[in-house]
């Protein structure tokens, strides 16, 4: 019975981040360089619009995926399953520390695009404020890749 909570919780996780790494995926290789042949108007008012939704949108599911590794992490732990615990371990610290990269970092940004798109006005800083979110997109999708695969070894060792 264990076994099995720990794969539902571990597949639980991998489904809510790969939502996450998916989206950021697509920001790092698709958006950022779309964003580079467009106007401040534009930049402002896409991405403060993309922001704003998914500034409301996103917290849940990603609560949800480190909710769920933790809890996978815990249980695999209680149960002496040693490689889900310390896969398990190693992608909720990934996960924290996305978290605290997109706290500091990018969600003061996406503040900042989305309130100037919702006031109709383009920041004096438009590309700076991109130039800031762009730098920590990289990292972002290597810390959700790193554990999206850590999940997939609790998975297969649980």
């Amino acid at each position: 019975m264990t076994h099995t909570l720990v794969a539902i919780l571990a597949g639980l996780a991998i489904l809510a981040n790969a939502v996450v790494y998916g989206t950021d995926v697509f920001a790092a290789i698709v958006l950022r360089p779309a964003i580079t042949a467009v106007d401040d108007r534009t930049l402002t008012q896409l991405l403060g619009h993309v922001h704003r939704i998914a500034d409301r949108r996103f917290p849940a599911i990603g609560a949800g995926g480190l909710i769920a590794a933790t809890a996978m992490t815990a249980l695999a732990a209680a149960s002496g399953r040693g490689v889900s615990t310390a896969a398990g371990a190693l992608a909720t610290l990934a996960l924290i520390a996305f978290l605290v990269i997109y706290t500091r970092i990018s969600k003061p940004v996406n503040t900042a695009l989305s309130a100037a798109a919702v006031a109709d006005r383009v920041p004096s800083d438009a590309r700076r404020l991109q130039a800031r979110w762009d730098s920590v997109i990289d990292g972002r999708v290597a810390l959700q890749t790193f554990a999206l695969a850590a999940l997939c070894v609790g998975l297969a060792a649980a």
